[in-house]
């Protein structure tokens, strides 16, 4: 049956069954090939796994060497095409439409775990294939958490709500975060969350081609530094996504990565405080003529 599944899902490709031990297919899968050199995903291949096959190469006598490389394929999906910017937009128009639902349907009393729910059940409803990620919803000090696992707790009024939301549209993958509260927020919360949203701004004004992911990092981390919360700011501001929320480029310190045209990444910026909560802004978008522009259009706001 998954052979089946592999035609129909690929017709334009060579369907190969793997069954039994690698000695078996291995030798039947290059033949005729004529290979001199076979490069292997290095990052993604267990230690074990080279070594058998570096046996089974000299024991079958198949004349090739085996070279290391890294980076092959996520290069291939730096830059989209048309067809996969369009199935990302759509699946960050899933996810604008489930920001908006929350911030309606969200209340005092409410746990995460119930919030979060609410968000995976209206994006399936809407269209989504699953979710690339768990949904995050962190409330209170657990807002300071950047990868918060949904918990029993109680969201309260007035205290800052981490909200990152992912859906799929033909396993092509969104990526959106937003920072609300119920009810009026303390003066606190509205003073960190002011600088964050500054800090995006700016990112997303001066952002452009050929930056490197340090430079494009630096424009946001700037702001969050001057206003005194630098160390607080304890990642990069982002990421590429396509068919996996987490892919290249890098924008962060030290990234050489090398911003280019087609590209959709995320920017998201963020200040978390041990004890007292956190905040975070994050859209995707995409390089075009040189300038990035957005994907996910859910409105900023603390409420």
């Amino acid at each position: 049956r998954y052979t089946e599944q592999a035609k129909n899902q690929a017709p334009d490709y060579e369907i190969f069954r793997v069954a039994g031990n690698m000695s078996d297919w291995f030798p039947r899968l290059v033949d005729g090939m004529g290979l001199k050199r076979l490069g292997f995903e290095s990052a993604h291949v267990t230690f074990s796994f080279y070594q058998d096959l570096t046996k089974l190469v000299a024991e079958k006598g198949l004349g090739f060497e085996l070279v290391p490389v890294d980076g092959v394929v996520e290069s291939l999906r730096l830059v989209k095409s048309a067809e996969e910017l369009a199935l990302i937009a759509k699946a960050a128009e899933i996810g604008d439409a489930a920001m908006k639902y929350i911030e309606y349907v969200l209340r005092a009393g409410m746990t995460e775990l119930e919030a979060a729910w609410e968000i995976e059940r209206f994006m399936r409803e809407k269209g989504s294939q699953a979710v690339p990620f768990e949904v995050i919803v962190a409330a209170g000090p657990n807002s300071a958490l950047p990868h918060h696992k949904p918990s029993e707790r109680k969201i309260q009024v007035g205290e800052p709500i981490v909200i990152d939301i992912g859906a799929k549209c033909s396993y092509y993958a969104s990526d959106l975060t937003r920072t609300i509260c119920v009810g009026a927020p303390e003066d606190k919360l509205k003073t960190v969350y002011d600088i964050v949203l500054k800090a995006q701004s700016e990112a997303l004004v001066r952002i452009e081609e050929g930056m490197t992911g340090e430079n494009a990092d630096s424009l946001a981390r700037e702001v969050i530094e001057k206003a005194g919360y630098g160390e607080s700011f304890g990642h990069g501001l982002g990421h590429g996504t396509g068919l996996a929320v987490h892919e290249l480029p890098r924008l962060g310190p030290r990234s050489t990565d090398v911003l280019s045209n087609g590209m959709v990444f995320s920017i998201e910026p963020g200040i978390y405080l041990v004890g007292w909560g956190g905040v975070r802004i994050e859209d995707l978008v995409a390089m075009q003529a040189g300038r990035v522009c957005p994907i996910s259009n859910a409105k900023k706001s603390l409420g």
